[in-house]
Protein backbone atom coordinates (compact mmCIF):
# COMPACT_ATOMS: atom_id res chain seq x y z
CA UNK A 1 0.00 0.00 0.00
CA UNK A 2 1.26 3.48 -0.86
CA UNK A 3 0.35 6.41 1.41
CA UNK A 4 1.05 10.07 0.70
CA UNK A 5 3.16 11.67 3.43
CA UNK A 6 4.57 15.16 3.97
CA UNK A 7 7.58 15.36 6.29
CA UNK A 8 8.39 18.87 7.54
CA UNK A 9 10.99 17.59 10.03
CA UNK A 10 14.57 16.54 9.36
CA UNK A 11 13.82 13.06 10.76
CA UNK A 12 13.63 10.02 8.50
CA UNK A 13 10.19 8.81 7.43
CA UNK A 14 8.55 6.26 9.73
CA UNK A 15 9.79 2.78 8.85
CA UNK A 16 9.38 -0.81 9.97
CA UNK A 17 12.42 -1.79 12.06
CA UNK A 18 12.17 -5.50 11.16
CA UNK A 19 10.45 -7.46 8.40
CA UNK A 20 7.75 -8.69 10.83
CA UNK A 21 7.12 -5.34 12.58
CA UNK A 22 3.48 -4.23 12.66
CA UNK A 23 4.26 -0.67 13.71
CA UNK A 24 6.51 2.12 12.47
CA UNK A 25 8.28 4.36 14.98
CA UNK A 26 7.25 8.02 15.15
CA UNK A 27 9.90 10.57 16.13
CA UNK A 28 9.65 13.88 17.96
CA UNK A 29 10.09 16.99 15.83
CA UNK A 30 11.16 19.64 18.33
CA UNK A 31 12.98 22.97 18.25
CA UNK A 32 13.85 22.54 21.95
CA UNK A 33 13.63 19.61 24.41
CA UNK A 34 10.33 19.14 26.27
CA UNK A 35 10.38 18.25 29.97
CA UNK A 36 7.49 16.07 31.17
CA UNK A 37 7.29 15.93 34.95
CA UNK A 38 5.67 13.03 36.83
CA UNK A 39 1.94 12.73 36.06
CA UNK A 40 2.13 15.53 33.48
CA UNK A 41 1.35 15.24 29.79
CA UNK A 42 2.66 16.98 26.70
CA UNK A 43 1.64 17.09 23.05
CA UNK A 44 4.69 16.28 20.95
CA UNK A 45 4.73 17.17 17.22
CA UNK A 46 6.16 14.77 14.64
CA UNK A 47 6.33 17.03 11.57
CA UNK A 48 4.34 14.39 9.64
CA UNK A 49 1.12 14.80 7.66
CA UNK A 50 -0.51 11.82 5.93
CA UNK A 51 -3.31 11.08 3.47
CA UNK A 52 -4.80 7.67 4.22
CA UNK A 53 -7.11 5.88 1.78
CA UNK A 54 -10.78 5.55 2.77
CA UNK A 55 -11.38 2.46 4.89
CA UNK A 56 -8.06 2.80 6.73
CA UNK A 57 -6.93 4.43 9.95
CA UNK A 58 -3.55 4.99 11.54
CA UNK A 59 -3.36 3.83 15.16
CA UNK A 60 -0.86 5.53 17.47
CA UNK A 61 0.38 3.30 20.27
CA UNK A 62 3.03 3.43 22.99
CA UNK A 63 6.53 2.04 22.50
CA UNK A 64 6.93 -0.82 24.96
CA UNK A 65 10.57 -0.03 25.82
CA UNK A 66 9.80 3.62 26.59
CA UNK A 67 6.89 2.57 28.80
CA UNK A 68 8.83 -0.15 30.62
CA UNK A 69 12.05 1.81 31.15
CA UNK A 70 10.73 5.33 31.72
CA UNK A 71 7.00 5.14 32.43
CA UNK A 72 6.23 7.19 29.30
CA UNK A 73 3.13 6.16 27.37
CA UNK A 74 0.58 7.49 24.87
CA UNK A 75 -2.30 8.95 26.85
CA UNK A 76 -5.17 8.19 24.46
CA UNK A 77 -3.89 4.80 23.39
CA UNK A 78 -4.56 3.78 20.80
CA UNK A 79 -4.98 7.16 19.22
CA UNK A 80 -6.82 7.16 15.90
CA UNK A 81 -5.89 9.16 12.82
CA UNK A 82 -8.84 9.16 10.43
CA UNK A 83 -8.52 9.02 6.66
CA UNK A 84 -9.86 12.57 6.27
CA UNK A 85 -7.47 14.18 8.80
CA UNK A 86 -4.82 16.35 7.13
CA UNK A 87 -3.24 18.04 10.14
CA UNK A 88 0.11 17.27 11.72
CA UNK A 89 0.38 14.01 13.64
CA UNK A 90 0.98 14.91 17.27
CA UNK A 91 1.44 12.49 20.13
CA UNK A 92 -0.03 12.98 23.62
CA UNK A 93 2.61 11.59 25.97
CA UNK A 94 2.10 11.14 29.71
CA UNK A 95 4.74 10.50 32.34
CA UNK A 96 3.50 7.82 34.75
CA UNK A 97 6.84 7.53 36.51
CA UNK A 98 8.18 9.24 39.63
CA UNK A 99 10.94 11.03 37.68
CA UNK A 100 10.95 13.83 35.12
CA UNK A 101 11.55 12.81 31.52
CA UNK A 102 12.97 14.90 28.69
CA UNK A 103 11.83 14.38 25.09
CA UNK A 104 14.47 15.44 22.59
CA UNK A 105 14.28 16.08 18.86
CA UNK A 106 14.47 12.79 16.96
CA UNK A 107 13.48 10.59 19.92
CA UNK A 108 11.27 7.63 19.02
CA UNK A 109 8.15 8.41 21.04
CA UNK A 110 5.35 6.17 19.71
CA UNK A 111 4.53 3.67 17.01
CA UNK A 112 1.97 3.89 14.24
CA UNK A 113 0.04 1.00 12.74
CA UNK A 114 -2.00 1.29 9.55
CA UNK A 115 -5.20 -0.74 9.86
CA UNK A 116 -8.25 -1.43 7.72
CA UNK A 117 -11.61 -0.79 9.39
CA UNK A 118 -15.25 -1.39 8.57
CA UNK A 119 -18.15 1.04 8.59
CA UNK A 120 -21.06 -0.25 10.68
CA UNK A 121 -24.75 0.27 10.14
CA UNK A 122 -27.01 -0.16 13.14
CA UNK A 123 -29.84 -2.70 13.04
CA UNK A 124 -32.02 -1.45 15.89
CA UNK A 125 -33.70 -4.27 17.80
CA UNK A 126 -35.62 -4.91 21.02
CA UNK A 127 -33.43 -7.86 22.05
CA UNK A 128 -30.12 -9.58 21.35
CA UNK A 129 -29.39 -13.26 20.78
CA UNK A 130 -28.02 -15.01 23.85
CA UNK A 131 -24.38 -16.13 24.06
CA UNK A 132 -22.29 -18.29 26.36
CA UNK A 133 -20.72 -15.18 27.92
CA UNK A 134 -23.89 -13.15 28.19
CA UNK A 135 -23.40 -9.88 30.08
CA UNK A 136 -20.30 -11.06 31.98
CA UNK A 137 -17.46 -8.55 31.94
CA UNK A 138 -14.77 -6.88 34.01
CA UNK A 139 -12.97 -10.07 35.04
CA UNK A 140 -15.95 -12.39 35.15
CA UNK A 141 -13.78 -15.36 34.12
CA UNK A 142 -11.52 -15.02 37.20
CA UNK A 143 -7.92 -13.98 37.74
CA UNK A 144 -6.14 -17.29 37.07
Amino acid sequence: MRIKIVNTSDNALPAYETTASAGMDLRASLEAPVLINPLERAIIPTGLFIELPLGFEAQVRPRSGLAARSGITVLNSPGTIDADYRGEIKIILVNLSQESFTVKHGDRIAQMIIARHEKAEWDESQELNSSERGAGGFGHTGTH
